[in-house]
C-alpha cells in the first residue's frame, strides 16, 4: 500500500490494513510530515527530555514505514510514481484535483498500473457543490447530523449542539474505507482490475446517523437532543446515585419488569403509562422523574451489583484509565507495548480484530518521520548511496 494520507480518517484505514499484514509505505512532507506529528502536547520523550511527535500521532500510524518525499517537484512526483507501479493500493485524502497536478491521481496512475486500487477519502467526495471543500472531523460531525443530536436538550442546563469526544466521523470513515478496499482487493485478486474508491466523510457520517436517519426517513420524525436519553427506549439514559451516576440500559419490557423489582416499584411494570417501551417512551418525563430520586439511594457499584443479578444491563462510566485497567480489559489484552525507535517501550491500543488463523500482527511502532527512506528507495526503487545523497541535496526528499 502506497499511503499519501494524513491526518486520522485515512490513516485509521491504512493502520488497520497494516496490522492485517499489508506493507504501508507511508509518504510524507520532508521536514514537516503528517500533521499529526505536531497535534500536541503530550509528546513523547527522547532520552535527552527533549519533546519527539505529540501522542495524537501513535493512535493511527503504526506497521507503516514513513519515507519523506517531496512531490510537489517533478522528480518528487516521480519516484512516487515509480512506488505506484509496484503497489496494489494508493490511498489519498487531498483535495478533489490536487494530485492530478503532479500526475499523482488515478487516471494518471492506472495507466501505469492497470490493476491499482485506487482510493480517495475527502470531505465530500468528487462532485457535486462542495466537491472542494475541506472536510474536518467536527465540521463533518455538524453538517452531517451528529451534532444536532448530541448534547442536552434545549432548555436543559449546558443546552447546546455538542460534538463526540473522539473524531468520530474520521473513525467511521475509517473503517467504511478500509471495508471498501477490501473489497475491491477481491475483485482485483479475482479480476486483475483495479478501480477507483471515491469516499467522503460526509456521506459516510449520514449513514452513521443509523436508526437517527430512519427515525426521519420512514418515520417522519425529526430527531432532536436528548442529552443521554435514547430516542426510541425508555429508561435508557445515564442517572445520578447516591455517590456518582450510571447508565441503565433497559431495552425491552421483561427487563423493564425485573427492573422495576429490584428497584422496589414492582407496580410500574403493570401501570399502563409504563408497561410497554412504546408507552414509556411516551411518557418518558414523567418515569424519568419518578425515577431519579430513587436511584439516588444506592450507590453506583450497589446498583450495578443488584441489576445485574436480575440480569438488567447496566454499567459504569469508566474513565479512560479505568477501561484499560479493567479485568475485561487486561483479560483481553487491549493493550499491546512496542518498541520506538527514539522513544523506547511505548503502549498503543490494540486492535480489536480477533481472527483464529490470521491475527493482526505489531511488526512496526509509529515511524519517525523519514525513518525507512533509504531502506525504500534502496529496497524497492534500486537507488544507490550516492543517488540517495543527490536527492537529499536537492531536498527531493
Amino acid at each position: 500500500m502506497l499511503d499519501l494520507s494524513r491526518v486520522l480518517a485515512a490513516p485509521w484505514a491504512t493502520q488497520i490494513l497494516g496490522d492485517l499484514g499489508a506493507e504501508v509505505i507511508k509518504i510524507e512532507k520532508p521536514g514537516v510530515g503528517d500533521e499529526t506529528r505536531h497535534f500536541g502536547p503530550p509528546f513523547l520523550k527522547a532520552p535527552d527530555g527533549s519533546d519527539g511527535d505529540a501522542t495524537y500521532f501513535l493512535a493511527a500510524n503504526r506497521n507503516k514505514k514513513s519515507v519523506t518525499i517531496d512531490f510537489a517537484q517533478a522528480d518528487g512526483a516521480l519516484l512516487v510514481r515509480r512506488l505506484a507501479r509496484r503497489a496494489h493500493v494508493v490511498i489519498e485524502n487531498f483535495k478533489t484535483g490536487t494530485l492530478a497536478r503532479y500526475g499523482l491521481d488515478h487516471d494518471s496512475l492506472a495507466q501505469e498500473n492497470p490493476g491499482l486500487v485506487y482510493c480517495s477519502l475527502t470531505g465530500f467526495g468528487h462532485d457535486g457543490p462542495y466537491k472542494d471543500k475541506a472536510g474536518y472531523d467536527y465540521l463533518i460531525q455538524g453538517m452531517g447530523g451528529l451534532m444536532s443530536v448530541t448534547g442536552q436538550a434545549d432548555g436543559a442546563p449546558g443546552a447546546e449542539p455538542m460534538k463526540v469526544g473522539v473524531a468520530v466521523s474520521d473513525l467511521v470513515s475509517g473503517l467504511y474505507t478500509t471495508i471498501a478496499i477490501l473489497v475491491a482487493l477481491i475483485h482485483q485478486a479475482r479480476t486483475g482490475e483495479g478501480q477507483a474508491i471515491d469516499m467522503a466523510l460526509f456521506d459516510c457520517q449520514a449513514a452513521a446517523l443509523a436508526n437517527q436517519a430512519t427515525n426521519y426517513l420512514a418515520g417522519q420524525m425529526l430527531p432532536g437532543r436528548l442529552g443521554n436519553a435514547h430516542p426510541n427506549i425508555v429508561p435508557y439514559q445515564v442517572f445520578a446515585t447516591k455517590d456518582g451516576f450510571f447508565i441503565l440500559g433497559v431495552a425491552n419490557d421483561g427487563q423493564f419488569r425485573r427492573f422495576s423489582e429490584v428497584a422496589g416499584v414492582a407496580h410500574f411494570a403493570s401501570d399502563a403509562r409504563f408497561a410497554t417501551n412504546a408507552a414509556r417512551v411516551g411518557h418518558r418525563e414523567v418515569l424519568v422523574d419518578l425515577l431519579k430520586p430513587i436511584l439516588l439511594q444506592l450507590t453506583t457499584r450497589e446498583w450495578i451489583d443488584r441489576l445485574e443479578g436480575a440480569n438488567v444491563p447496566c454499567g459504569p462510566i469508566n474513565r479512560v484509565d479505568e477501561v484499560f485497567s479493567d479485568p475485561q480489559a487486561v483479560a483481553r489484552q487491549l493493550t499491546v507495548a512496542m518498541r520506538h525507535s527514539m522513544a523506547g517501550i511505548i503502549n498503543l491500543v490494540a486492535s480489536p480484530i480477533r481472527l483464529a488463523k490470521t491475527p493482526p500482527e505489531y511488526r512496526l511502532a509509529p515511524p519517525l518521520l523519514g525513518e525507512h527512506t533509504n531502506e525504500i528507495l534502496t529496497d524497492v526503487l534500486g537507488q544507490t548511496e550516492a543517488q540517495i545523497r543527490e536527492l537529499r541535496r536537492r531536498s527531493l526528499i
